[in-house]
């Protein structure tokens, strides 16, 4: 609702595309004034919350996993329909959009129901109102064609249709069955690499038992337990797609579940494999002062013999925001941070931080500190 003053209530157009939504749901209450609507390439199974949407004029649905035609009664303005690529295989559905007096085109390409014999002469007769069915104009001719002889295509398709939702239920019943199979089988891959071990912690935990020093020693090596899982996931993996199945709303939604599952798994395996680095070591335990350049950039000091002073000049980028520097001048070190990141440097005297100054060259940009040294040189 970006480009309308952030409000939804009054939108027009809404794309919710490619959004892995498994259900329409709240659209019908908070956009009431919709004339289109996109939601194809979604995991969609039914037609639904739409009905009171009565200025809808267009509804995508392609590339989902919707079986039948229902529920637009209610999208009273609607003109255009698309449901490509979806699962519809009961073609009798169609006569559910009789009421729906404005439409004018239906794509159900790549639909089961296309594959019926006598699908486009039903449709045609089936729906009189309509301009274009699949991209293809309906002619006068045509839809005459298709009313003398609607009462044996309608039987026809009806016994087509009655094999289909037969077969269909098969399909159900063979994709329940999978579903349990794979559930065994995670359950039993689970037992099989989560047995307690001798201290009654689980294997999966066995890092808990392991020392910081033992444990970056193991990080540098490669763990044998942790490859055998790996190439039990990746087998695991191959199956999946190696086995044969129908191309079914069943079907997908598994592909779907199975590519989020890995996806997960592979942020769970980078979230782990993330260690806090630990803070580098700007002064030793015994209190040496260690030079330290993390930004990377060139530098030079000079001792201005004349005046007394240590001069630093530390290349920062041109156009860095000076907010991004801290300085801090001890008595015999200076350190700066950078966009976070520290350089410090040793002095070869002892300077005065108080009476330090630090500006930034407005031709270079360079970090400039001017130190005092403690103390005078006697001139002679």
């Amino acid at each position: 609702a970006e480009h309308n003053n952030c409000e939804i209530s009054t939108l027009e157009e809404v794309s919710l595309h490619q959004q892995d939504i498994e259900k329409i749901e709240h659209i019908d209450r908070w956009c009431r004034d919709l004339k289109i609507l996109y939601l194809q390439n979604n995991l969609i199974p039914k037609i639904e919350n739409v009905s009171r949407l009565k200025k809808l004029e267009y509804l995508n649905l392609a590339l989902n996993n919707i079986e039948r035609i229902e529920n637009l009664e209610g999208c009273e303005s609607l003109q255009k329909l698309d449901l490509t690529v979806n699962f519809v295989g009961e073609l009798s559905s169609v006569e559910s959009l009789r009421n729906n007096i404005h439409i004018r085109e239906l794509f159900l390409v790549g639909n089961p129901c296309t594959e019926f014999q006598g699908y486009r002469q039903y449709v045609v007769a089936a729906l009189p109102q309509l301009k274009w069915l699949d991209g293809k104009e309906i002619v006068r001719s045509e839809r005459i064609q298709a009313l003398q002889g609607l009462e044996a295509v309608r039987w026809r398709v009806r016994e087509q249709e009655e094999a289909y939702l037969s077969k269909r239920a098969q399909q159900r019943e063979e994709a329940q069955r999978k579903l349990e199979k794979e559930k065994q089988k995670k359950e039993t891959v689970v037992a099989r690499d989560g047995k307690p071990g001798f201290d009654g912690r689980w294997y999966t935990h066995i890092n808990n038992t392991v020392s910081a020093g033992e444990e970056n020693k193991e990080n540098a090596e490669t763990h044998p337990v942790a490859d055998t899982k790996n190439a039990l996931q990746e087998e695991d993996d191959k199956d999946f797609w190696e086995q044969p199945c129908a191309f079914t709303p069943e079907s997908r939604l598994q592909t779907h579940r199975h590519l989020e599952e890995k996806r997960r798994a592979r942020e769970a395996e980078r979230d782990k494999d993330k260690k806090t680095k630990a803070p580098r070591t700007l002064i030793t335990s015994e209190g040496r002062v260690l030079n330290v350049n993390e930004p990377r950039l060139d530098f030079s000091l000079t001792e201005d013999e004349d005046n007394n002073h240590i001069v630093l000049d530390l290349a920062v980028y041109r156009y860095l925001d000076t907010s991004l520097l801290d300085v801090d001048v001890q008595p015999m070190y200076i350190r700066v941070k950078v966009k976070g990141k520290t350089f410090q440097l040793v002095l070869p005297a002892e300077v005065n931080p108080d009476s330090s100054t630090a500006k930034r060259s407005q031709t270079t940009g360079h970090l400039l500190v001017t130190m005092p040294k403690v103390g005078r040189a006697s001139r002679v």
